[in-house]
């Protein structure tokens, strides 16, 4: 089944009340999405749109998310970027050989469904909260750039889980322009977590930096027994460990939720 197809599955299976949109995306491309509602009855947190990592909507980590974030009172869009445009994932190429790269056509992507959602009547005001993992976390890092001006009051909020930090902890102007949660694990070998360490030392009063030890690349994705995966292009030799540590899903379940509503 396609990642797309597969994550509307798991949507259905939970009982969310969600619905599939065609959202008008860069260059006259129409993405692919689908809209989780907030449910219950209680107070409304920010609207999210969240963003998949390089092998396309993940039904194991992606689903689990928007069910909890939805239950918490939390409206999600979650766009494809890569089957949107005929691709298939994109994790054995490298990141300067991909068609849709994290700082070009996937940076456009959000801005387009951040505009999307933030249009819909029953969104909250206040802004919105972008959130992303691995590829998609290099994009939230990228729209987060306050030298490139993302669209003022467009998102208020970004999270990113176990994003490339390495360019930005190299770079000199790089800095973010609103609140940015990064949650790594200490383990990673595709993403490693120390240029994420310094990046969040440089702006202690922006970036809020979890760290999870012992924990890998998708620690919070469902029951995926830990394993050394090839394919993983930008990983050091191309190989890098992958899977669930549930002690750090579970904190990041609660974490991101209250961090949310924090700020």
């Amino acid at each position: 089944m396609a990642p797309f197809l597969a994550l509307l599955a798991f949507l259905q299976t939970a009982g969310l009340q969600s619905e599939r949109f065609a959202v008008p995306g860069p260059g006259g491309v129409s993405l692919d999405a689908v809209l989780v509602h907030a449910s219950g009855s209680g107070p409304r947190g920010p609207a999210i749109v969240a963003l998949h990592g390089c092998g396309g909507p993940f039904a194991e980590r992606d689903g689990p998310w928007a069910a909890a974030l939805a239950r918490a009172g939390h409206t999600v869009l979650l766009p494809d970027s890569f089957g949107s445009r005929g691709l298939g994932s994109q994790c054995a190429v490298k990141e300067a050989d991909r068609p849709v790269g994290s700082g070009s056509l996937r940076r456009d992507d959000a801005i387009a469904a951040g505009r999307f959602l933030a249009a819909r009547p029953d969104t909250p005001p206040g802004g919105l909260a972008l959130m992303g993992w691995s590829n998609g976390g290099g994009t939230v890092l990228a729209v987060a750039d306050a030298i490139r001006a993302p669209p003022p009051d467009l998102f208020r909020r970004y999270v990113a889980f176990y994003p490339g930090c390495e360019g930005r902890a190299k770079s000199a102007s790089w800095r973010p322009a609103a609140r940015l949660m990064i949650l790594v694990g200490e383990n990673d070998d595709w993403t490693p977590a120390p240029p994420c360490r310094v990046l969040a030392a440089r702006f202690p009063d922006a970036i809020t930096l979890t760290l999870y030890p012992g924990a890998y690349h998708d620690f919070d994705a469902f029951n995926r027994p830990v394993r050394l995966r090839d394919g993983a292009a930008t990983a050091v030799g191309g190989r890098a460990h992958t899977g669930t540590n549930e002690p750090a899903r579970a904190d990041a379940l609660a974490r991101v939720p209250a961090w949310l509503e924090m700020h």
